[in-house]
């Protein structure tokens, strides 16, 4: 398996396997969003298309970056999110890194989404797909975040791993490091109401959870749903 590591601006628009990294915190919050129950997560281009999805459907949960806004019911927070029964819901996620990120590449024949939460189920289902190349998308300070960078490379060596597989200690030390990390804990310094002060720790969770999460264009919309890895494999892909 060959890979590359890009940022969202010079990602190939169709790759055949991609796998979109927002540790901190796009996809961790996806992640716990599923295992608080929800059903599918559907992405947004703009926070004016958020709202606008809501609006059709009342039903459904808006969530969002920053600060609160005037009418995203959920912050981009794990922290904040975990306490939430999310049973069945539908949520709509714009962030400013992640979702950007994922909509870059929508194109792929399997795109899958990914944080250290579920990056051995990620690897998973790469080690059984077998592509030939994986596009690894690091999307967070315009492709040099370390801390997605850490957790692609570990997805792509567990990936790799026969027997052996890679402990996630180091590349967890490098996220800890990162200047994503330090700019949560400063923004739970100064009291934001969009951080929690266990943003971070539950960022630098490796393989916390069974499941991946791939997305996939339904009704013209990209959609995030989880994933068993040990379900049947998928075929490989250039």
């Amino acid at each position: 398996m060959q890979t590359v590591f890009t940022g969202v601006a010079d990602a190939p628009a169709a790759p055949g396997v991609a796998v979109v990294v927002d540790v901190m915190r796009a996809f961790t919050v996806a992640a716990w969003a599923f295992r608080r129950g929800a059903e599918r997560i559907v992405f947004a281009g703009t926070l004016e298309e958020a709202l606008e999805l809501k609006a059709r459907h009342p039903g459904w949960l808006a969530v969002q970056d920053g600060e609160p806004v005037p009418g995203f019911d959920l912050a981009n927070s794990p922290g904040r999110l975990r306490s939430h029964d999310l049973r069945g819901r539908t949520l709509v996620q714009k962030t400013t890194a992640g979702t950007v990120g994922a909509l870059a590449v929508a194109q792929a024949r399997l795109l899958l989404c990914a944080s250290f939460v579920v990056a051995g189920a990620t690897a998973e289902v790469l080690r059984r797909a077998r592509p030939e190349t994986v596009a690894f998308v690091v999307t967070g300070d315009g492709g040099r975040a370390e801390e997605d960078l850490a957790c692609a490379q570990y997805i792509a060596e567990r990936a790799r791993a026969g027997g052996a597989r890679p402990v996630p200690g180091p590349y967890l030390d490098r996220a800890r490091r990162s200047h994503a990390a330090a700019r949560l804990s400063d923004g739970v310094r100064r009291g934001l109401r969009g951080v929690h002060a266990e943003d971070v720790s539950m960022c630098l969770e490796a393989d916390a959870f069974p499941f991946a999460m791939t997305a996939a264009r339904e009704d013209g919309r990209l959609v995030l749903r989880p994933v068993d890895p040990g379900g049947p494999p998928s075929p490989p892909t250039a």
